[in-house]
């Protein structure tokens, strides 16, 4: 299931705002429609915001071929700073426009050839992250290989195909466990107040026919503390060189439940969601969505007329609470400044930190 597909010059983008509802396609052909697709959350999810921009700055370059090579590099500059600034928290997104600005930067050729060139890139983006995503669900996936043979596992917000190229991150690792005919069934935070675990991973995963049921996501503690809870697995949209973890805002509540119930808290995310130029959790900017995500409930008002919202999108969850992080480099265990950086210079896919 792509969320986004390449039609050049231009994208074509599956309308998560809609979904469960309707399934609408909707054509981005000029930057606009990119910027406007990610900021309003047309599409979501790092890795997939990643792929959005690249494709983003693909069709730009397509539309500008005609000018000299030092007016399209203005044009791009210009557009990547334009993509940069529509959601501050996903670092997928910089790590993207960074990739094909440094492409243009570099390439030798004329314009048109350099289009070319930047369309290849962007759906290399997108490829990699496919297989990316696979390699991830199967390392993560053999973390319970000596676990319980039917699991019941909990995620928060959506990490599934519709936030990455195609298989996801955390639901990726569901989609191999279930493959392996592990899975009992899966826990679906509704993931207040986007409902991003209602409206699109109860959605995939019955599309897969993975059996999950639905909870507020205040009643979490209360299926742990009956021990109805093996494990509990989430994405992340930006992770640092200490460990911490940024994720949509509720998960760091889920990791300190975790630790408590003795249940183990696993982060999946690709190696372009760490910034390791951060030290901490401290150093990540967190996004401030719209009160009326709070206020109204799918366009119905809920809440009383001038009543002050605070809307954080994103919490980090501090690493001392993370089990591990599975990321395609392989499975990543505390110490995590340690095993972040050995990983960093390996480059190889290696589980680092808990059993050397």
């Amino acid at each position: 299931m792509r969320p986004i597909e390449w039609i050049g010059p231009g994208a074509r983008l599956l309308d998560q705002r809609l979904l469960p509802k309707q399934e609408v396609w909707v054509k981005c052909q000029q930057l606009e429609d990119f910027e406007s697709a990610i900021r309003d959350m047309l599409i979501r999810g790092a890795p997939a915001i990643g792929i959005c921009a690249a494709y983003g700055l693909a069709t730009v370059a397509g539309l500008n071929q005609s000018l000299s090579r030092s007016e399209l590099a203005t044009v791009l500059s210009l557009a990547g700073q334009r993509l940069a600034a529509t959601r501050p928290t996903a670092v997928n997104l910089f790590w993207a426009i960074d990739r094909m600005l440094h492409l243009a930067a570099t390439f030798t050729g004329d314009s048109s050839q350099l289009a070319r060139q930047l369309e290849a890139e962007a759906i290399a983006i997108h490829e990699e992250d496919v297989v990316t995503c696979q390699q991830m669900g199967e390392h993560g996936a053999d973390l319970f290989a000596t676990g319980p043979a039917r699991l019941k596992l909990l995620t928060h917000c959506n990490a599934g195909a519709l936030a990455t190229g195609d298989y996801g991150t955390a639901l990726g690792v569901v989609r191999s466990l279930a493959k392996r005919l592990q899975v009992d069934w899966v826990w679906v935070d509704e993931t207040r107040p986007y409902l991003q675990g209602a409206r699109l991973t109860a959605w995939e995963l019955m599309q897969e026919q993975i059996p999950c049921r639905l909870i507020c996501d205040n009643m979490a503690g209360h299926f742990m503390q009956r021990k109805e809870v093996d494990a509990v697995i989430v994405g992340a949209d930006r992770i640092v060189r200490n460990g911490d973890v940024a994720n949509k805002i509720g998960t760091s509540t889920l990791a300190i439940l975790c630790k408590e119930y003795g249940i183990p808290f696993y982060v999946a995310a690709p190696w372009s969601t760490l910034a390791l130029q951060s030290a901490s959790g401290w150093d990540i900017p967190i996004e401030q969505r719209p009160p009326q995500e709070v206020t109204h409930l799918q366009g119905q008002q809920v809440a009383p007329d001038g009543v002050e919202v605070a809307n954080p999108a994103f919490d980090v969850t501090p690493n001392q609470y993370v089990t591990a992080i599975i990321t395609e480099r392989g499975v990543l265990h505390p110490p995590y400044s340690e095993s972040i950086a050995r990983a960093a210079e390996s480059k190889t896919q290696v589980s680092v930190g808990q059993d050397d």
